[in-house]
């Protein structure tokens, strides 16, 4: 058995793995779901100082206060700037980082900077023209893939706008953090923005998988992820 930590990828908080954790759970696993600060139910947190860094904090926080050891530490999305800046502070508490249609960056990328030139430019002009300059609105739902209008309710209901520097801070990675085991999962059935990360990740001899759903997949497709994130807990670690 493992402890899954599930990370949120932006605008959502950690109630968006109310469909994976369970079947996690039932499964014999300890999960574990933080939400990062200014979002969620840590919205009221929100300020133009909330960067990277501190989203860093928040998890490596998690796993030091919950003595987590040999954790499948899983980032969707912006996320995976998230869960490798933690392998930088703490690679030995991790059996393995899964990149879940994520960002899979080198040393000081920023995530604007690792999106396609045209989606880089629609963020900016949206969070100088409706996010006050700092925070960046959700973006619709329907673009990243999500056509049922309950699962559309469910997640507009409870999305609210990411700050912003969190886009704009470089990642910090580590050689510790090389070191750390990793695996890539791809959402196939919308945009395909995080293809070159899945690609990146391949080159590099990253175990990778693509589920046919989505970018919302814990939403969209929450037994074939947790399928999937089991059937990655077996893999040899190197």
């Amino acid at each position: 058995m493992a402890t899954y930590v599930l990370v949120p990828g932006a605008w959502h908080g950690g109630w968006c793995w109310a469909r994976v954790a369970p079947l996690l759970r039932g499964r014999g696993h300890d999960v574990l779901t933080p939400t990062l600060t200014g979002l969620g139910d840590r919205a009221h947190l929100v300020s133009p100082l909330v960067g990277l860094d501190t989203h860093v904090e928040d998890v490596t926080a998690v796993l030091d206060y919950e003595r987590c050891t040999d954790v499948m530490l899983v980032g969707h999305s912006y996320a995976g700037q998230v869960i490798t800046g933690v392998a930088s502070r703490r690679a030995a508490l991790i059996r393995r980082l899964v990149y879940l249609d994520a960002f899979v960056p080198d040393h000081g990328d920023a995530a604007i900077e690792l999106q396609p030139p045209e989606i880089a430019h629609h963020y900016r002009e949206s969070v100088n023209e409706h996010g006050f300059g700092w925070l960046i609105p959700p973006r619709s739902l329907q673009v990243l893939g999500v056509n049922d209008t309950d699962d559309q309710e469910w997640l507009a209901s409870r999305l609210v706008p990411h700050p912003f520097k969190t886009y704009t801070d470089g990642a910090t990675v580590t050689d510790a953090a090389r070191e750390v085991p990793a695996a890539f999962v791809e959402c196939t059935d919308w945009m395909r923005v995080f293809a070159p990360f899945a690609a990146r990740a391949a080159e590099r001899g990253v175990p990778t998988r693509e589920l046919h759903t989505g970018h919302e997949a814990m939403v969209t497709a929450p037994t074939a992820l947790a399928d999937a994130l089991e059937e990655l807990l077996e893999l040899p670690r190197r």
